[in-house]
């Protein structure tokens, strides 16, 4: 919701904190798409982009009528509107243009160009573009009990132009430490009659605060997405979640290292510590 907002106040040169968001509804936007696949900012943020700008060229029209000047000497910065000599605050425009009846409401909407796929050939272009990522992890292992940390990681991950840093940060923080969950912990338990006993989080192991790696480097890679996304950046939600595999792998590294690192170790994901001690007795045994 905050990068949606700051593509609206971009657009209107306002600040973010002069955009309200509101939660979806039918009764306002009866044809909106669900935020899955990471492409809520793509999605949403095209489309209130859009309406943003329907409004925004109404509003320049408005004020290069009322000023007698060109819609192209119409600005708009640090919440005011500039139109050839005149200033005035954003507000003062917004609320002349309403007495004067001009629509200031629009709706927007944006479909993801390119993608096609044909499942009956499996050909197509699924996606619209890719992220890309590299990550290295350091752990270590207890041969004892097959209990195991992240010790480090250090990783740097493609968001394209980035509309926000911090939050950018924080899912890749966020998807990586899920990742390692999923490779590490959260194992599924069926009875014999199929049902799944690691329904819940008493019986299903999570990642925890304390399983964060107590050096966590990340970066974001300087580039510049070439399709026409919302400010040229890409999505960051689901994507960081794969370089948690460097996890897997590096136990797997640590486990080979009891052999010598002469024999490939049979471990399977997740890599739970009973996973990790019987493959290493396996390695001991092939000594």
């Amino acid at each position: 919701m905050t990068k949606v907002a700051q593509i609206v106040a971009e657009e209107f040169g306002i600040d973010l904190e002069a955009v309200k968001i509101s939660a979806t509804t039918t009764g306002k936007v009866p044809n909106t798409s669900a935020t899955a696949a990471s492409a809520g900012a793509d999605l949403n943020g095209m489309a209130a982009q859009a309406a943003a700008r329907t409004i925004k060229e109404r509003l320049v029209a408005f004020a290069a009528a009322e000023f007698k000047c060109a819609p192209g000497e119409v600005n708009f910065h640090d919440n005011q509107v500039i139109a050839a000599t005149h200033r005035m605050r954003f507000a003062q425009l917004v609320r002349a243009a309403y007495i004067a009846r001009v629509s200031l409401s629009s709706t927007g909407f944006y479909k993801t160009p390119k993608i096609h796929y044909d499942r009956s050939t499996h050909t197509g272009r699924p996606f619209l573009y890719f992220a890309y990522g590299a990550a290295v992890s350091e752990v270590v292992i207890d041969t004892l009990t097959g209990e195991n940390r992240t010790l480090r990681v250090d990783l740097i991950h493609d968001v394209g132009r980035s509309l926000n840093p911090a939050i950018d940060l924080g899912q890749i923080e966020g998807g990586f430490v899920q990742g390692m969950g999923w490779l590490t912990t959260e194992e599924l338990v069926f009875d014999d009659k199929g049902h799944l006993r690691t329904h819940a989080p008493s019986t299903y192991k999570i990642p925890a605060c304390s399983d964060r790696p107590p050096i966590f480097n990340m970066d974001l890679w300087p580039a510049v997405n070439r399709e026409e996304t919302v400010h040229r950046s890409k999505a960051v939600g689901e994507p960081p979640l794969m370089l948690a595999i460097s996890v897997f792998a590096a136990l797997n590294d640590a486990v080979a290292s009891v052999a010598d690192y002469k024999v490939v170790p049979n471990l399977d994901a997740p890599a739970t510590p009973e996973r990790i001690l019987m493959a290493v007795e396996r390695l001991r045994g092939a000594k």
